[in-house]
Parts: C-alpha cells; structure tokens; sequence
C-alpha cells in the first residue's frame, strides 16, 4: 500500500516535470534589438548667391523731362523687372557735360558700379578719360563715336522717327513752313533737322524748315521763347530735338500744331500733338546687362531703330488724314523690313545740287556718312552753326 502510494507520487511529480518542461519549452525568445542607424551624410553647403551687378546710369536732364532722361530711365525701370535681384541699378540725374561729369563717373566707380552708362554726347570724352583708369568696368556711351576696351557705344536712329513725323507734318501744314526748336548743333541734331524736312517732302514739295537753335538740351524757357518766334514767323507745326515738352506746350497755347520727341508727350498738349517720334532704349539695355551678365559683353557700336524695336511713331492725332496714315504705315514697315533707305543718294543740298564728300564723290548716307551730317538739305533756311557742306 505504501509502495503503490509511492509510486503514484513519483508518477504525479514525472507528469509536473513534464509539463512544466513543456511549458518551458513553448516560451518565445524576446526580439533581438534592431541595428542602430547608419549615420546620415550632411548636406552640402548651398553655394553662395553671386553678388549682384551694379549698374549705373548718368542722366543729362531730370527724370521727369517727359522726354529723353524719361524715356532712359522708363529702360532702366524695366531692367530691374526683367533681371530682378541680379542687378541693383542707381541714377544720378541733370549730370552737367563738363567736368562735372567727370567726377560723377568716378563716383559711380567708386560705389562698386561694374556698368556704367553715360547718356549724352558730352559725356564721351570723361567716360574713355575713366574707363582709361578702371579697366575692371565696363561703360556705354550713348550717342558717341570713340570706344575702348572697355568702352563701347549705343544710340538710337532717332532720325527715322524725325522723318515719320515729317510725313505727317507735310500732310497737315496750311504755311508750308515748319520748324524745329534745335538743341546743340552735332551731326544726330542735324541728321535729325534734315530728316524731319525729307519725310515732309516726301509728300509736300513744297515744303520749307527754319531752325531756333537754343544751345541747350533741356531749358524749357529758352525752347519756349524759340518755339514762339518760330510760330510768329509763320511756322505752323513745330519739332524740336530738345528734352522738355515745352515746344508742345507752347503750340497749344498759340493754337498751332507740334510733335512729342523721345517718349510720347501727348498728355502735355493734346489739342497741338499731331504724334510722338519715341526712342524704346528697353532692347538694347536687355542685351547690354545680358552681355555683362553672361561674360559675353565686347567693345563696339550699336545703333537700333524701327527695325530692332527701338524708333517708333504713336499716339497720332485723330484728324490726321487716312492718306497720311497710310504712308505712316508704308514707312515704318519699309524701315523695318530694309526696303526703305532715307538717306539715299543724290542728297540734294541747299543750293539744289547733289552733296559730295571731300574727294568730290556722290553723298549717298552711309551710316559713317550720317555720323558727320553738318550741313543742310534744300528746303531748310539758315546755316548750320559751325557746319560746311563736306
């Protein structure tokens, strides 16, 4: 009896040693811990923002003239829209042609400027004298003739807009008599005289163009004293190839007719504006700061008109006649496309005979020609100041 209890005991333990074993063995193994990251690589550095280029622009007249500076200033405003944060642009504006420009020059060097434009004639000989001494910038010269290194010039063909507006004249002249209010005497004025009184005659023979020379770019007195003897001396529609709208302005107030010069000024008179001759200078500061941005930028001449976008004739008066709006039209698509040439030989002179160059040949307006026009064509009264037929 004990035995068989003994037994049964050594039977129950084996079986609780088996089940515990069992359940021992049924347990899983906690998970392995995961591997540690590989560390990540920091990012590059973005490369630094390339500086912007500075550019800076030298005004002969007040922004606000309505006419040349204005219309410069309109192409630098929208360079600064065109290339944004990549260029930062200055002006100093009513920049004397004397010494005085000079030293603005230097100045504009001086505050870092890489590009420099001059705009006017006067400027030519301070900007090669600082550009001679700073060869690291570069300067354009607007409406000049000497270039260097690092000096180069740009100008408009201002005289395809003097002789568009010559074609409207001579379609709404009563006198046969036009004029011009005149700055200072330099082939472009000249040019410009001589082409205004072309374009006239081209649908008018019978025209004829007297000239007050002011001596200046922008005076609005003296443009208005001239412009009042012109129309007393019978003048009844006026151009002028200075700055201000002061030639308009006292067309309207005399009852006469006259033109906008170098941006439209037909909110300055607009019972007298017959059109405005404008100058777009957007193109051509487009490819300039393109040039210098790109390291393209090279030495050299321009000169745009009709056909690079940069001359243009607009705003035109409401009464002007269909027949001369349609010669307007013929023009500026022959301007543009090549098939018209203004300055075409034989040029006739004052004296009714073909102009000749200083070894005797035939003028026929070369673009080298028309960079020295210091003489009048037939139909214009008066002298040049200084000027001679070669």
């Amino acid at each position: 009896m004990i035995e068989l209890k003994k037994r049964s005991l050594l039977q129950a333990a084996a079986l609780v040693a088996a089940v515990a074993g069992v359940t021992a063995c049924s347990k899983t193994e906690p998970p392995a811990p995961a591997p540690a990251p590989a560390p990540v690589a920091a990012a590059p550095a973005p490369a630094p923002k390339p500086e912007p280029l500075k550019i800076a622009f030298a005004y002969v007249g007040p922004v606000g003239d309505g006419g040349w500076t204005f219309s410069h200033d309109n192409g630098r405003k929208a360079l600064e829209k065109e290339f944004g944060d990549k260029i930062v642009t200055s002006f100093v504006e009513k920049v004397p042609e004397s010494a005085d420009a000079e030293r603005v020059i230097r100045d504009m060097v001086s505050q870092g400027n890489k590009l420099v434009f001059g705009t006017t004639f006067g400027y030519m000989e301070p900007m090669l004298k600082v550009a001679g001494d700073h060869k690291d910038v570069k300067f354009e010269h607007a409406t000049g003739y000497k270039t260097a290194d690092n000096l180069r010039t740009y100008d408009s063909r201002t005289y395809e807009g003097a002789y568009m507006a010559g074609v409207v004249a001579g379609s709404m002249t009563k006198t046969n008599t036009l004029g011009v209010v005149g700055s200072v005497p330099i082939p472009e004025v000249v040019r410009n005289i001589n082409s205004f009184t072309l374009g006239a005659q081209s649908v008018n023979p019978k025209i004829k163009t007297r000239v007050v020379w002011v001596g200046e770019w922008f005076s609005p007195p003296k443009e208005t004293e001239a412009a009042t003897a012109l129309i007393n001396g019978g003048a009844d529609v006026l151009m002028q190839n200075t700055d201000s709208s002061a030639v308009l302005q006292t067309a309207e107030k005399m009852g006469k007719r006259a033109f906008g010069w170098d941006s439209d000024m037909s909110s300055y008179g607009p019972k007298a504006h017959l059109g405005s001759a404008v100058i777009n200078w957007t193109p051509y500061y487009k490819k300039a700061i393109g040039d210098a941005l790109n390291n393209k930028w090279t030495t050299g001449q321009a000169w745009w008109g009709v056909k690079e976008g940069a001359i243009d004739f607009v705003s035109v008066a409401a009464d002007v006649p269909e027949a001369a709006r349609k010669r307007l039209d013929e023009v500026k698509a022959g301007l543009k496309d090549g098939t018209l040439v203004i300055w075409k030989g034989p040029i006739m002179g004052q004296d009714g005979k073909p102009i000749t160059d200083k070894e005797g040949k035939e003028w026929v307006g070369s673009d080298v020609q028309l960079g020295g026009v210091n003489f009048y064509v037939k139909g214009v009264e008066g002298k040049v100041p200084g000027g001679d037929k070669k």
